[in-house]
């Protein structure tokens, strides 16, 4: 009774207060009612149809379920079912999808179709669609029909058959063309290609004409084209391909569910949004009212059963509904008194300890670490009130002395995810990937428990490199400093390496650390200059010991030629140059020491130099070197020393020897080698010291571990246990990127697949044993590489393996010769009959021997009856039966073998293999051969020893552990295990993912851990997150998306700060996550995600920043309000401020490199599409080869720039070691992830010693002129600027319109930056007062990143009335430059970090001008001043205004010192000189600088000012004489009548806010400012209200707290 009674008494308290509270604020009620914030962010592109986006989806899991998914819908339409709303078609569409997957694979399919996820791909098909129609010559109808490519809609172009010869628009003309399609293929208009991720048709024949059916799933054309193509492709004619497009204008012609999401603005989700509390020291707001809005949809229905301070107000309008507005007044004022963000000392200490225990305590900690971070500042006092639990607190302190505080980690299934990158999209790739595994190994029998432990298994780190063994007694070392007397004096105190030595000092230490082994042929130029760099070194006392090995390439010639040539059978060779040196030399070295041998090698180079033969080497040279050199102490003449030389057997045997072994090693082919301690390098000076260097640590780890000690044999530790017999540049490819792998797990589990098959082979006696390594030999049997390579798969398990078995697919067109089938089939009769028989491989090695050398080479047409004898012959001569030969090869079925060719063509072109093709599959490695390249049984040797070593060993030891259960006892055999080892293995190595990890098992987790167990789920994720970090604000959202769809287990240890000095989060935060509801019951509109918070604070003062993942580049289209500055007390009667971004591009980044030297600095590129190949360009960074470019989805190609960088360069192609060039490189973008692209480029021959940046003669002279015939233009096209992101907005040819005169002479670049209205007003007022001062034509330069769209409105405009031209220029922060947080610091980074990337290369200079300055001079004197060849130009600060020397901290302590007597120059006014700024790599040394200085957070205060100021040592600095710029706070008023231009300097003493300043200080300020005002308000259709005479000063009513602004520029 009690209770009830002070329950009512409260109830009655809780409407008073409503009551009261609502009539105080009944007459401000439309200012101080709650305001909501609303963004949303949508694509470039239109929207695409959610059907076809379903269909490219469900290929994801299997290719063939994109057809199973078309067949299933065709039938399902033809029933006749409708829908009536989005939200029903999507049902609709999630039936089709979830019946043809599992869980939760289905869930994950939704969730990626609400994401919109496949939409890229659909616009990559619509490019391609446009090329398509765009390669033929059209009639006037389909023209006027299709003006707009496939974006229109007409009669019959709603799909259309490109066959590459033809387009087909109608049915019956495609059923004629089926009849015969390789009649017109001779009159290909273009040539077709099929990309890796096109659909096609399961049953095409590969070598079939392709037909490309260009339409969308949903039109009734669509249905009848894809079954007339269906049947071509079941009965071989065609090779079918479908791109889903649905032209614009072809929504009728679909069903209502086909055309849902088509057309409309596409809303995406995946990103975050924040509003920063914002720091108003000084005021810079826009005293200008908003004139009109827009009205977009109302936010989202506020959620009521969140707790507001105790209060759950859903329940309390279910009791008193008819006080709705008194109870949600007092609600908002409770939410509106909740608003902090400061708090005292004592309330910080433990406020992470306090956050951690509320959100471990919650009954959904996931839910409750989301509310928290993303609301902090409305619930941090409620927190720091939060009774501390002393346990929670010790458990978190005890694991930070394991990890230090607030850092956050994370990993999926043990593999390391990078948290600042992460986004939702790259979050569902890395998921979608371990659920398919993981659903295939079920499929496989695989426990549950053995999956977790296979999707646990991390990649072979990228840094792994192996050593190759070369210790042998033909390597000839000039020097031994553990022995040699010239050594004596050195320290042989190992400790001596971990001593600090300046940069760049050797360590003389009598040790043999460094083993630099040269392998050359002593006969070329590049072998003799490498022994004279030897001397060299040697002399020079290097602390390295020096030895070579020699080769005779003409011998080399020889072995290829007849396999491998018996040494017995060595004859001597007396044109061979090179063996005869290789005797002389091992004669010297025998008779008079290393060092002579060596003094010989270098008198023949100094012949071969001072004769007239240029570089070729002749024998005279090699003759009279050793007569020159072992004269001085020859007993008897050098002459008849030199023939009795020339004709000893056993140095010729020696020498033989000595190639062989060089040919074994792999190293024949590649010139000149450098081996340091087995680790291979290019053969030059620069490459040994860096070779040492790098190799360096390694030994000082083990060092100081006692791993090496004064008794460890260096070069034998290191060989012995990670050396290799053989070297193959293509198999031992640096980083997985540069290797090739297919999943086999898929084709295992298929019954009847081409896999299985398979008879295999093995060594003898192995026959019954598991083989964990399998290798697939893929012969093309018509090819003399392709019985070579089964020749060498022979031969390989004659030598013996134990660990491998070796497996044949035949490859062949289908005009394979008879003579090729009758091998094919004597060798299936032989591994499927007689595999276990001893003399198997005996006469298998026989035949791939008649069939070389015998069939091949002579091309002697033998009838099939003596080919099939000599088989039996063979078989008979190797102990084999001839009955099952005789009885199978006499008439067996061509047409079976044809069969099983076309079954081969298909199963490689599905893993990206040509038809035809010959190639190494190694546990899922794919190994090409290309024609006249070298493959020996060695390097299926080198294969399975790398492979196994590295990514086998362990996933077959947790596989020989499975108790299998589910399966037949019988069939547990070696070749089944053999063959799960090999599905396994294949496919964890083709996934993408990181080979980095953590012990997160380390740190306790009974009271500070959230766990969420599913012991049914293959997933796991490990977390360290700090819940109050912008990371934690991200992942707690993630999380739950993930909790929700996919249900995986989670450890999320909470790691938060312990000791806090200020609040750690100042911002509110959403995720923007997609669900079903985006889709409409009402109609067939899909509304899209956005972003609401709902009852923001009024008077605080915020600023929005989106969180979007890396490659996005984004920017506001709709924002009538300021979004830097938001105040939502001035909204009005508005209820919501509503801004909506668009997805401008996509950021397509890359790195450059060139073996063994340093990036190719300044190297240019140009991307653009096959119609139009330069598009967008770009230059290449010396940090780290950085480049980046703009793009949308589609296929794109880049290539060097015309001009210095394609006539040295030349572009590397893709490969495993390949040396191949090419001139386009392919780079297809086809989700929202962006691209990376490892580009590798190698001079041309004859070019390595040109510099690509030629140096300019003088300041007035730069190296690329605009409009020099050297130059290339950079400009995109204007179609294409729309495209790509509609950067380029100048305004050519239409200046001087308003002016009195036009301008003449060389155009001034003018480049500033503004964020907020208030900046813009300025920006406006600085451009009106350079055009009234200056007489030239100007071209202004913007950042696009932070306009306003009614700024980017006006710009166009003002533009055209005032007579100059502009241009909207944005670069994406690049992921390995440290980040700045704040807005303002990240624009003050844009000021001077990108100044050789931003621009234009044929851009020769620019001034940079402040948004907030005034111009009182002709802009033209200060941008033809000579610099003086340096790069920069800037104003010294003045300091003639003495109240101000307190401020003046350059003057003092380090500044003063830094300084060294240079002036501190102000970033307000500056001139770049581009060509010298690029020609000096200025960017790249302050972006060094800049990485440097950043990470300290006390450093670089006004980074756009501080950074050049510290680099004017390295980056001069012209200093500009003072009156260039003039402000109030620094300079006295004697100097302003002075003034060329008057900057509105923050005043640190005063803190003036600008508008108030600006009106004081510069006389014509009000005038140009009403100016610009009055043409922005006729521009946009407002009316000009008068102004006050005085700004409005009022101010935020809490307390602002020290940031960013109060260091704003000086």
């Amino acid at each position: 009774m009690g209770i009830r009674m002070r329950s009512g008494f409260c109830f009655f308290v809780l409407v008073f207060l409503c009551l009261c509270i609502s009539g105080a604020r009944t007459a401000s009620s439309q200012s101080r009612s709650p305001k909501n914030v609303q963004v949303a962010l949508r694509a470039k592109w239109p929207g695409t149809p959610i059907l076809l986006e379903a269909g490219e989806l469900i290929s994801k899991e299997w290719k063939d379920f994109f057809w199973d998914f078309i067949d299933s819908w065709i039938y399902a339409e033809s029933s006749g079912s409708k829908s009536s709303s989005a939200k029903d078609c999507l049902d609709k569409i999630l039936a089709h999808g979830r019946a043809l997957l599992t869980e939760p694979l289905a869930s994950l399919f939704e969730f990626s179709l609400t994401l919109r996820a496949a939409s890229p791909r659909l616009v990559l098909y619509r490019q391609l669609a446009e090329e398509s129609l765009s390669s033929f010559p059209l009639d006037d109808e389909i023209i006027s029909s299709t003006k707009n490519g496939p974006d229109a809609k007409s009669q019959n172009s709603c799909c259309w058959v490109d066959t590459g010869s033809s387009l087909i628009l109608e049915l019956s003309e495609l059923q004629t063309w089926v009849q015969n399609p390789d009649a017109a293929s001779h009159a290909a208009v273009h040539q077709l290609e099929v990309f890796e991720f096109d659909h096609v048709h399961p049953d095409s024949a590969p070598a079939s004409q392709i037909a490309v059916l260009y339409g969308a799933l949903g039109t009734k054309c669509f249905d009848k084209f894809h079954l007339a193509l269906s049947e071509a492709a079941k009965l071989g004619k065609v090779k079918y391909v479908v791109r889903s497009v649905l032209p614009i204008g072809c929504e009728s012609e679909s069903s209502m569910c086909g055309a849902v999401g088509a057309g409309e603005p596409l809303n995406l989700g995946g990103y975050g949004v924040e509003l920063a509390l914002k720091n108003m020291e000084y005021k810079a707001m826009d005293d200008s009212s908003i004139k009109k809005g827009v009205t977009l949809e109302d936010p989202l229905t506020e959620d009521l059963s969140q707790d507001v301070k105790g209060f759950i107000f859903s329940r309390i309008l279910e009791r008193k509904p008819e006080q709705n507005a008194e109870i949600m007044a007092f609600r908002d004022h409770l939410l509106s008194s909740t608003i902090s963000d400061t708090l005292d000392v004592w309330e910080l200490k433990d406020l992470g300890h306090q956050t951690a225990q509320r959100i471990l305590r919650a009954s959904d900690p996931l839910q409750s670490m989301q509310e928290i971070n993303q609301n902090f500042p409305s619930i941090v006092s409620l927190i720091s009130r939060t009774k501390l639990n002393e346990s929670i607190k010790d458990e978190i302190i005890s694991n930070q002395r394991m990890i230090p505080p607030g850092k956050s980690l994370m990993a999926l299934n043990g593999a390391l995810i990078d948290i600042e990158d992460v986004d939702i999209y790259q979050m569902v790739g890395l998921v979608h990937q371990e659920l398919s595994l993981a659903e295939q190994y079920k499929k496989l029998k695989i426990p549950p428990v053995i999956v977790k432990k296979l999707l646990s298994v991390l990649p072979p780190s990228e840094s792994y490199a192996p050593r190759v063994d070369f210790r042998s007694a033909h390597v000839h070392y000039i020097n031994n400093l553990e022995v040699d007397a010239m050594y004596k004096s050195w320290r042989s105190n190992l400790n001596e390496l971990l001593m600090p030595v300046f940069p760049g000092q050797l360590r003389y230490i009598r040790k043999n650390l460094f083993s630099a082994v040269y392998i050359l042929d002593p006969a070329s130029s590049c072998g003799l200059e490498t022994v004279d760099m030897i001397i060299s070194s040697f002399e020079n006392n290097y602390p390295i010991r020096f030895g070579v090995i020699f080769y005779s390439s003409k011998s080399i010639e020889k072995i290829e030629a007849s396999g491998e040539l018996p040494v017995s059978d060595v004859k001597n060779d007396h044109e061979d140059i090179s063996d005869l040196a290789i005797r002389l030399f091992n004669y010297i070295e025998e008779n008079y020491g290393v060092l002579m041998a060596f003094q010989f090698l270098s008198n023949v180079n100094k012949l071969r130099i001072e004769s007239d033969s240029e570089d070729k080497l002749e024998m005279h040279h090699v003759e009279g070197a050793f007569v020159d050199t072992i004269l001085p102490r020859a007993k008897s003449p050098p002459q008849e020393t030199l023939l009795r030389v020339e004709e000893d057997q056993r140095l010729a045997e020696v020498s033989m020897e000595s190639t062989m072994f060089v040919f074994k090693l792999g190293f024949s082919k590649l010139g000149c080698s450098f081996l340091m301690n087995g680790l291979v390098y290019e053969p030059n000076e620069e490459a040994l010291i860096n070779a040492m260097n790098e190799e360096l640590p390694r030994i000082q780890e083990q060092v100081y571990y006692g791993q090496i000690d004064s008794r460890t044999v260096v070069l034998d530790k290191f060989l012995s246990e990670s050396g290799v017999q053989r070297y193959n540049p293509k198999i031992v490819a640096e980083g997985k990127a540069q290797r090739k792998f297919i999943s086999l797990c898929s084709t295992i589990v298929t019954p009847e697949s081409v896999i299985s098959d398979i008879h295999y082979l093995h060594s003898p006696e192995t026959m019954d044993d598991l083989k964990p390594v399998t290798h697939l030999l893929v012969a093309d049997v018509d090819s003399k590489i392709g019985i070579r390579l089964l020749h060498e798969g022979i031969r390989y398990l004659i030598r013996g393996s134990k660990n491998s078995r070796v497996g044949v697919l035949f490859s062949s067109d289908e005009g394979a010769s008879l003579r090729s089938l009758v091998l094919m089939e004597a060798f299936k009769i032989t591994t499927s009959t007689y595999s276990h028989k001893k003399g198997v491989l005996q006469f298998l090695d026989a035949l791939f021997s008649f069939y070389d050398q015998g069939i091949l080479v002579n091309e002697a047409s033998e009838s099939d009856e003596s080919l099939i004898d000599k088989a039996i012959q063979l078989a008979e001569a190797n102990g084999l039966p001839t009955k099952g030969f005789k009885s199978n090869l006499s008439g067996f079925p061509f047409e079976s073998s044809r069969n099983y060719l076309n079954k081969v063509n298909r199963f490689l072109y599905w893993h990206g293999i040509q038809h035809g093709a010959n190639a190494v599959i190694t546990n899922g490695r794919v190994f090409s051969l290309l024609e006249g390249s070298t493959f020996l049984s060695h390097d299926l040797h080198l294969l399975e020893s790398l492979e196994f070593k590295q990514r086998i060993k362990h996933i077959s030891e947790i596989i020989e552990t499975i108790k299998w259960e589910d399966v037949d006892p019988d069939a547990l055999t070696s070749k089944f295990i053999s063959d799960v080892v090999m599905a396994v293995s294949s496919s964890i190595s083709a996934r993408d993912r990181s080979s980095e990890s953590a012990r997160f098992e380390i740190l306790s987790s009974e009271f500070s851990a959230v766990i969420l167990g599913n012991e049914d789920s293959s997933l796991h994720i490990d977390a360290v997150i700090d819940p109050l970090s912008p990371s934690g604000q991200k992942l707690a959202s993630l999380f739950r998306i993930l909790s929700k769809y996919v249900q995986p287990s989670m450890r999320l240890v909470l790691n938060p700060v312990s000791s806090l000095a200020d609040l750690p989060l100042k911002n509110y935060y959403r995720y923007v996550v997609p669900s079903t509801e985006d889709f409409s019951t009402n109609d067939y509109t899909v509304h899209g995600p956005r972003a609401v918070f709902a009852n923001m604070p009024l008077s605080k003062t915020l600023t929005m920043n989106l969180d979007v993942p890396e490659p996005w580049l984004v920017q506001p289209i709709v924002a009538i309000h300021d979004l830097d500055n938001i105040l939502l007390e001035n909204l009005g009667e508005t209820r919501t401020l509503q801004a909506v971004f668009e997805l401008e591009a996509l950021v397509l980044t890359g790195h450059c490199s060139e073996k063994d030297h340093e990036p190719p600095r300044g190297l240019q590129l140009i991307l653009g599409t096959k119609n139009y190949p330069h598009m967008v360009d770009t230059l290449v960074m010396a940090n780290l080869g950085y480049w980046q470019m703009k793009a949308l989805p589609g296929v794109w190609y880049l290539q060097l720039a015309p001009g210095r960088s394609s006539n040295l360069y030349d572009m590397k192609v893709d490969g495993e070691g390949t040396q191949d060039t090419t001139l386009l490189k392919r780079i297809m973008i086809e989700d929202l992830r962006g691209k990376l692209v490892r580009l590798e480029v190698a001079k041309k021959k004859g070019m390595e010693r040109e510099t690509l940046l030629v140096p300019s003669s003088d300041d007035d002279h730069p190296a690329y002129k605009k409009g020099a015939p050297s130059s290339w233009n950079s400009n995109i096209l204007k179609w294409a600027s729309g495209f790509i992101g509609g950067t380029h907005q100048s305004n050519k040819g239409e200046t001087g319109s308003s002016e009195p005169g036009a301008r003449h002479g060389k155009t001034i670049n003018i480049f500033s930056v503004a964020s907020g209205h208030l900046y813009e007003r300025f920006l406006k007022i600085m451009i009106l007062s350079v055009l009234k001062n200056t007489h030239r034509p100007v071209k202004f330069w913007f950042i696009k990143n932070y306009l306003s769209p009614p700024f980017k409105d006006v710009i166009p405009h003002m533009a055209k009335h005032y007579g100059f031209e502009y241009e909207l220029i944005t670069y994406k922060w690049p992921s390995w430059l440290h980040k700045q947080k704040e807005k303002q610091r990240i624009i003050w980074a844009y000021k001077i970090l990108f100044l050789d990337v931003i621009f234009p290369l044929d851009l020769e200079k620019v001034i940079f001008v402040d948004a907030d300055q005034i111009v009182r001079t002709d802009m033209g004197e200060l941008y033809d001043m000579n610099l003086s060849g340096r790069p920069l130009a800037y104003t010294p600060f003045c300091d003639n205004n003495k109240d101000m020397d307190g401020y003046r901290f350059w003057k003092q302590g380090f500044w003063k010192d830094h300084l060294r007597g240079k002036p501190y120059h102000i970033s307000a006014l500056y001139v770049v000189h581009l060509d010298k700024f690029r020609e000096t790599a200025a960017g790249d040394q302050l972006r060094v600088f800049y990485e440097t200085l950043s990470k300290d957070p006390n450093s670089l205060s006004n980074l756009d000012q501080d950074l050049p100021n510290y680099a004017q040592h390295l980056v001069p600095i012209y200093s500009l004489p003072q009156e260039w710029l003039w402000c109030e706070s620094w300079c006295g008023n004697a100097t302003k009548s002075k003034a060329k231009t008057i900057d509105l300097c923050n005043n640190p003493m005063t803190k003036e806010p600008k508008l108030q300043g600006a009106k004081r200080i510069v006389a014509e300020w009000p005038d140009l400012d009403l100016e610009a005002r009055r043409f922005t308000s006729q521009i946009l259709g407002e009316t000009l209200e008068p102004q006050e005479q005085q700004p409005q000063t009022k101010t935020p009513t809490s307390s602002s707290s020290e940031g960013s602004e109060s260091k704003a520029e000086l």
